[in-house]
């Protein structure tokens, strides 16, 4: 891996370069978008450029995947690893994108640092970057290439067109679309708590990719749920795409759909199961349970799940009908701001110390940051490792690093 000469001048400058990646991660935007608009247009999310994540979430991968090497020299983060490559295969990263963000990101670190940008320090970051650069490009080929044998694809375009057959609501500002592939060929192969990539194109012609949870399949289609994403939620400007398909997409529109990608999805097994969700990001969950429900499984499932109210609860008939069918399940809600009467231990933000969390489960977690921290630290008090504590956020994952 990272050779003893780079780890030692990485160590000692991870620091000054980690210190002041909030200074060079916009430079670094700015001087790519600028050069290449088209990938603002088309591959990155505008949204989360504007509000900032997405930069965040660039600069927590690249300190952690440093951090990771300087901890263990001769270990590949491969946790890591994975989760950036099924994001970046879902959206159609190229390989030689990553010579674009090589070039421009040094050159804003040499912008930033000046004369502490060495001969010595430039080349031992370099190191650490094309080390992650090749084992991305690696898994990411690979991916590609599994994914279209698989679809009868071609691995350098994975997109399909597909159908819009159905939609109804969920709640005000939640809809579930079913899609079929529109040249009639088999639905792809979705382990439940994976995403699609959807590609929507814009009235100003951008052509902007969002990824949403499968929350299952109905009637020979896949089901994905979207929740219209306001400027308040959004942190910034309104989500483009959640309110674009909102307000215009109709039974009989086409859309091009990525097949479905992600690493945290359900395992089989026997052993209990916690499955912990926080406002839509039950919407893996809810598919987790479908599925459990239609094998039969037998296994101890709990399902926890924390929204402002029922109103605002996405799939709460599901939960309900789904639980019913399991016949070791049990399903625990809380309600920050409840309607009529509820429950007083199930009123505020979710507290699992009122929940019988089975001894060996394995947890599954989606939703906001903040929900994931609280529920992953609780999970890690009562006894569950942190190997079996699997996790999705929406958004880009601001999270990278953390043992989980």
């Amino acid at each position: 891996m990272l050779s003893a000469k780079s780890a030692e001048v990485v160590e000692a400058t991870l620091p000054v370069v980690g210190g002041a990646i909030g200074d060079i991660t916009p430079l670094f935007y700015d001087r790519m978008f600028a050069a290449h608009p088209e990938l603002l247009r088309d591959l990155f999310n505008r949204g989360n450029q504007s509000n900032g994540s997405q930069r965040q979430a660039l600069a927590g991968s690249i300190a952690a995947f440093a951090t990771a090497l300087i901890a263990a020299p001769d270990t590949r983060p491969d946790a890591l690893l994975a989760r950036i490559a099924h994001k970046h295969v879902s959206v159609g990263i190229s390989n030689d994108q990553y010579r674009i963000v090589h070039e421009h990101l040094f050159a804003a670190i040499v912008e930033v640092l000046g004369e502490a940008v060495t001969p010595e320090v430039a080349a031992a970051w370099d190191e650490v970057y094309w080390l992650m650069a090749n084992a991305l490009i690696a898994i990411e080929d690979r991916l590609r290439a599994e994914t279209a044998a698989a679809q009868h694809l071609d691995p350098a375009d994975l997109w399909r067109p597909y159908t819009l057959v159905a939609r109804y609501p969920e709640t005000d500002d939640v809809t579930t679309y079913l899609v079929r592939p529109a040249d009639g060929r088999p639905l792809p192969a979705a382990r439940p708590g994976q995403y699609l990539s959807v590609r929507a194109e814009l009235p100003d012609g951008a052509r902007q990719i969002r990824q949403y949870s499968l929350s299952g399949v109905a009637d020979g289609a896949l089901r994905f749920t979207v929740k219209r994403a306001t400027a308040e939620a959004a942190g910034g400007p309104a989500g483009e795409v959640s309110n674009h398909l909102h307000e215009h997409l109709r039974a009989g529109d086409v859309l091009d759909i990525a097949p479905p990608f992600g690493d945290v999805a359900l395992a089989e097994g026997e052993g209990p199961l916690l499955l912990a969700s926080a406002g839509i990001g039950n919407t893996p969950i809810t598919a987790m349970l479908a599925h459990l429900a239609a094998t039969g499984s037998t296994r101890r499932v709990v399902t926890v799940h924390g929204d402002l109210d029922q109103l605002s609860h996405a799939f709460r008939a599901d939960l309900a009908q789904l639980t019913a069918k399991l016949p070791d399940a049990a399903a625990h809600v809380f309600y920050e701001r409840p309607l009529g009467d509820w429950p007083a231990g199930r009123t505020g933000l979710v507290d699992l110390s009122a929940v019988d969390v089975p001894a060996g489960a394995t947890a599954y977690l989606c939703g906001p940051l903040p929900f994931l921290r609280s529920v992953r630290a609780q999970l890690l008090a009562a006894g569950v490792p942190a190997a079996d504590i699997h996790y999705e956020v929406f958004g880009p994952d601001l999270w990278l690093g953390q043992d989980a």
